[in-house]
């Protein structure tokens, strides 16, 4: 071939490879262009086509202290009526009293083990029987399990998942049907950051708040010819008090001042009422997903970009955490106390607890 024909070639070869380059560079500005629109218009639609709470029915699942009772209150404030359920049937009483002397709202109480698909449904039935229907179900109710995966059972797994994940699908189902015959309604699942990155010893806890999650979008895109909005919530560290109601494993005092010490920190997290503000502006305006602080945030961003990057971080982390215990006995976080976590190195977290119902009377 001669060499200008050589040439030629080449310089045709990267022509052609220029321009097949530059009509994929706009052709993915396009559809970049195109999402970008999409989330735009869907944002302007939100922000056209808002849920008001005044005179709404809001059913709380776990609304007798921590997370649930802020967010009661937080309802209660924008006029919504309240109607709480948990096991205790005295922590339902103090918290009744605390809404309403600090919201002056409308609430109702429930004795409910939300494990338990019967007491569930028949919950759901009474709070319907009562107000006339259900608006807003936020499926709160949890427990929380800390320990070293060598010291959990089989026991705690499914425990986790009773009451973590399929309390939401039994009060979700319950609600449905009612809620279809209107035009609004919101289902709000309150999941977790353990939810989206699975943290060392926390394991039967992400592996349910995991489910909670794929339940919450899943259901969030079969509803979505509906007026129903399913609102996923994956909150990271906030001072809830609950640091002193969670069950420890291995080495209790040990595993209980590292929890503690991360869920009271104000630089590791945050205020359950501004919590609570978010989940309640999230409800109104029907997104589809909140991450409470930006370290949560943060977590799941690196974590859909490299995840193979985040486990190996977090194996590091899990390295300097206890060892195992030499017994699987399951403890209170307040049975676990040390000159640590009585210190005012955890000061906001046991204002928390006393605020929120976490400790009696």
């Amino acid at each position: 071939m001669d060499p200008f024909e050589r040439f030629d070639f080449h310089l045709s070869s990267r022509t052609m490879k220029w321009v097949i380059g530059a009509g994929a560079v706009a052709a993915g500005g396009l559809v970049l262009g195109a999402a970008a629109a999409g989330i735009a218009a869907s944002a302007l639609l939100r922000s056209t086509r808002k849920f008001p709470l005044t005179g709404k029915v809001v059913f709380i699942t776990g609304g007798s202290r921590g997370l649930g009772l802020a967010m009661a209150e937080e309802f209660a404030r924008r006029g919504a009526k309240i109607a709480i359920c948990a096991r205790d049937s005295e922590e339902l009483v103090r918290a009744r009293q605390c809404i309403e002397r600090e919201t002056g709202g409308t609430v109702m109480t429930f004795v409910c083990d939300v494990s338990d698909r019967s007491q569930v449904e028949s919950t759901v039935q009474e709070v319907q029987n009562h107000f006339g229907a259900i608006d807003v179900l936020v499926n709160n109710a949890g427990i929380i399990s800390v320990g070293p995966v060598e010291n959990q059972t089989l026991g705690d797994f499914e425990e986790a998942m009773k009451v973590n994940f399929w309390s939401q699908v039994y009060a979700t189902l319950a609600v449905l049907p009612e809620m279809r015959r209107r035009s609004e309604a919101r289902i709000v699942n309150i999941t977790s950051i353990g939810g989206k990155v699975s943290v060392p010893h926390l394991l039967p806890y992400s592996c349910s708040k995991f489910a909670a999650v794929a339940f919450s979008e899943g259901l969030r895109a079969e509803l979505g010819n509906t007026g129903i909005k399913v609102v996923t919530v994956a909150p990271g560290l906030m001072r809830t008090g609950s640091h002193i109601n969670a069950d420890f494993k291995g080495k209790h005092s040990q595993e209980f001042t590292w929890f503690s010490l991360s869920g009271t920190n104000p630089m590791t997290s945050i205020s359950v009422s501004r919590a609570a503000k978010q989940i309640a502006d999230a409800t109104v305006t029907g997104r589809a997903e909140l991450i409470i602080t930006w370290q949560a945030e943060l977590l799941a961003r690196i974590h859909g970009i490299a995840p193979g990057l985040t486990t190996e971080l977090l194996g590091l982390v899990s390295r300097t955490l206890p060892s195992p215990g030499e017994s699987d006995e399951k403890r209170k976080g307040r049975d676990s106390e040390n000159v640590v976590t009585k210190s005012p190195l955890t000061a906001l977290g046991q204002m928390a607890a006393k605020r929120y119902n976490q400790t009696p009377a």
